[in-house]
């Protein structure tokens, strides 16, 4: 019997369900026992993943195919850490309110950590760490936040197809065309194929 192949996007991304503790955001927040969710169960969510060459990302010929593949026309670059961010407590808190993007949100780790924090279909919270190399996709419409970890620090790449438009609607903004259709896209579609899978 041979073992699967490990995911080589694991070693930069993980996730995992989270507790309902409202200790420090910053710790890792695993259930008792532990619940690691795949990259796979993500990407059910609308949430792609990728593992890339972060000390090569001028250069990089997988970079480049997916921003064309994407059309990511736009690239800039944020620091978030005390040093680094004006506001930072501020700052660190708005991150922290769950929102969503009328567009995607599209992060590459190029340096440093963090974690994104999604929703799953039935509202709980799956906690996604991004570790330098990592890039991740956020759908429009996704419900979610964002926290650094303990170490304090990432500096990430931040793509947008266009003119970049960062407003976060805080929730509840589910009458928004964006977030109506995630739900039918990601949401509805699930509830849908599980019951297919029941009646068959």
């Amino acid at each position: 019997m041979v073992a699967p192949a490990k995911d080589p996007r694991e070693e930069v991304i993980q996730a995992w369900y989270m507790d309902d503790s409202d200790e420090d955001q910053r710790l890792p927040h695993h259930r008792e026992p532990k619940e690691f969710v795949s990259l796979d169960q993500i990407a059910k969510l609308g949430v792609l993943s990728w593992r890339l060459d972060a000390d090569n990302y001028e250069t990089d010929e997988e970079l480049k195919k997916i921003r064309e593949e994407r059309g990511y026309s736009y690239v800039d670059f944020c620091e978030v850490c005390p040093e680094k961010l004006p506001n930072y407590e501020e700052k660190i808190k708005n991150f922290f309110e769950e929102h969503l993007h009328t567009d995607e949100e599209i992060r590459y780790c190029v340096a440093g950590s963090g974690y994104f924090d999604v929703r799953d279909h039935n509202d709980s919270w799956i906690r996604v760490w991004v570790k330098k190399g990592g890039m991740i996709v956020l759908p429009a419409g996704i419900y979610h936040r964002f926290t650094l970890d303990s170490d304090n620090y990432i500096k990430a790449m931040r793509l947008f197809v266009g003119d970049p438009v960062w407003t976060p609607f805080n929730r509840p903004h589910d009458h928004l065309p964006a977030r109506k259709e995630y739900v039918q896209a990601f949401v509805n579609k699930e509830h849908n194929d599980r019951a297919v899978d029941a009646a068959a």
